[in-house]
């Protein structure tokens, strides 16, 4: 029986507490077919004729988002947690579940009009991407889709990124 990307998540109840089921993709990226086969179907959600940038989240976007730049032959992009790009850069924050958080881009990263397509990990209440989706804004980009592995589809986070084209391989119910 051929396995699917689910097959490859570990599902591990009760962490970081009690009641929640947290989705693992540590077990993804130890596996050569699991790695192989999540960053495939990510990858099958764009059309490389309607993109011109690969964007990737710190920092599990970064696993996902390089491979598929590397295989379309697009450049990709950092999108950061504030202070650690070296050049000029904006900012944005945004509103975690305790608190706040801020990421940032290089200035120069996207040229007005260009098409970027976001990757991440996972989607759960969609601030990391919505806050991600007004850079590349700001910039001049046009967000053609964010793009995850994983949606916790119970955190509703698809609410903040209404509008945007959000594809994800794997959808759980629940938080």
């Amino acid at each position: 029986m051929k396995k699917s990307v689910e097959d490859y998540i570990r599902s591990i109840p009760d962490f970081p507490e009690p009641g929640i089921i947290f989705r693992d993709i540590t077990s993804v990226l130890q596996d050569a077919d699991g790695l192989q086969m999540a960053i495939d179907a990510m990858q099958a959600f764009i059309n490389p004729e309607e993109v011109d940038v690969i964007a990737g989240t710190e920092s599990r976007g970064f696993l996902f988002g390089a491979p598929i730049a590397y295989n379309l032959h697009k450049p990709f992009v950092l999108i950061r947690k504030k202070g650690k790009l070296p050049c000029a850069t904006i900012s944005k924050k945004y509103d975690l579940e305790y608190g706040t958080a801020e990421i940032e881009i290089h200035k120069d990263a996207i040229k007005p009009g260009q098409r970027v397509v976001i990757i991440d990990d996972l989607l759960a209440t969609g601030g990391t991407l919505a806050a991600c989706n007004a850079l590349i804004e700001e910039l001049g980009g046009v967000v053609a889709k964010n793009v995850f592995l994983i949606e916790l589809a119970g955190l509703n986070g698809r609410k903040k990124l209404e509008g945007y084209d959000v594809k994800s391989v794997v959808c759980y119910e629940g938080k």
